[in-house]
């Protein structure tokens, strides 16, 4: 007969056992990827309803493109996870988790970026960006050989917490953040202009191995920019940093509480609220 020992021992054994069957399904229903990519794209109220039509169409136009395309092919596993989520203070998935490896899947993607067009009146949290893109990352079913959250924007960080604090947490799990700053002048005008926004990126937002900016001076340049982005960013090899030079203004570029500091000064003199 069993003393109680011994059944405390099978029943450990047993728990130990059903805790290894409830583990494996998670791992074996991960998907591996060459690339997990969360594009991230500002909707903050300094947008107009165009350049928000701009945006849709020109990702959908770039991931229509024939070199993007390759660069898909150009993987190891010839597969990239892509979700779709537009930012400002709050953040909205418009195309969730997707694997794309075929003409067909890129085209698809496209089309559901085209469908509707949602203006948006909010403030701009980058850090907040940055935050609900890393969540995405860690919890999704994908596992990729690259994680990379791609964040565009038309101004600097001015809600939330500091933009430094989120890039780190994601660069500290291994996240490579690219960004695409839009320095078109249009929407909101000079009171949230920062003409050196292509180096307040680098600086204070992008980060990891091989990150890099690519600023859009021209909407008629946008597509052609995500386009050379999406490349760089699926093709895997690590590139320097591509930057170009501006004016610069009265406003450091280099601070990276640069959008916080313009938001009180607003404040202050219209008494927004």
């Amino acid at each position: 007969m069993l003393g109680h020992l011994d059944l405390m021992k099978i029943a450990l054994i047993l728990l130990a056992l059903l805790s290894l069957s409830v583990a494996r399904p998670a791992i074996a229903d991960e998907i591996e990827v060459d690339l997990e990519l969360v594009l991230m794209v500002d909707v903050s109220r300094s947008m107009t309803e165009r350049e928000l039509e701009i945006q849709r169409r020109g990702y959908a136009e770039a991931l229509q493109s024939d070199s993007v395309f390759s660069a898909v092919q150009s993987g190891l596993l010839q597969r990239v996870a892509i979700t779709y989520i537009e930012w400002a203070g709050t953040q909205e998935v418009v195309v969730g988790w997707r694997v794309v490896q075929t003409r067909a899947d890129l085209d698809a993607f496209a089309r559901s970026l085209t469908s509707k067009f949602n203006p948006a009146l909010r403030r701009t949290s980058i850090s907040g960006a940055l935050s609900y893109g890393t969540a995405q990352l860690n919890n999704n079913i994908y596992k990729g050989l690259r994680r990379v959250i791609d964040i565009s924007g038309d101004g600097p960080n001015n809600q939330g917490r500091y933009v430094v604090q989120a890039r780190d947490e994601a660069l500290a799990q291994g996240i490579i953040i690219n960004g695409l700053p839009l320095m078109t002048r249009e929407g909101m005008g000079n009171s949230w202009h920062l003409d050196d926004l292509d180096v307040y990126y680098r600086n204070c937002v992008i980060g990891g191995p091989g990150s890099f900016v690519i600023p859009v001076l021209d909407w008629a340049d946008f597509a052609e920019a995500v386009r050379r982005k999406l490349i760089l960013e699926m093709v895997a090899t690590p590139q320097p940093d591509i930057l170009v030079q501006v004016q610069s203004t009265s406003r450091d570029p280099s601070d990276c509480q640069i959008g916080e500091k313009i938001w009180r000064d607003r404040q202050q003199y219209w008494g927004d609220p």
